[in-house]
């Protein structure tokens, strides 16, 4: 009985897109979040002198501001990804539990 509800809920088609469509935005993200991060650590690599330029007439480097770009970036990613959960995929998830109750 366990095992044919597991399998119920596997063939799905809402399950199916609830998957593929949590998965491929999860992925998106993600590889968003690695091309900022690795654009930076290059930018550090093989551009110091960019990355050491003075922003404003203070002692704040342009590295320091990118730096923190790369912080708040993954913040701004996550808080898009839990928009998403908390909107798209909470119907999914609802209409999913909805036919398979």
């Amino acid at each position: 009985m366990v095992q044919s509800d597991h399998q119920r809920i596997l063939g799905n088609p809402k399950f199916q897109e609830l998957v593929r469509t949590r998965s491929g935005f999860a992925w998106t993200l993600a590889a968003a979040m690695l091309a900022i991060y690795l654009g930076f650590i290059l930018l550090v690599a093989f551009a110091p002198g960019l990355m050491a330029v003075k922003v404003g007439g203070g002692v704040t480097s342009l590295g320091i501001v990118l730096g923190l770009a790369v912080i708040v970036s993954a913040f701004l990613l996550t808080g898009i990804y839990v928009q998403r959960a908390n909107s798209r995929f909470d119907d999914l998830t609802r209409d999913l539990t909805k036919e398979i109750v």
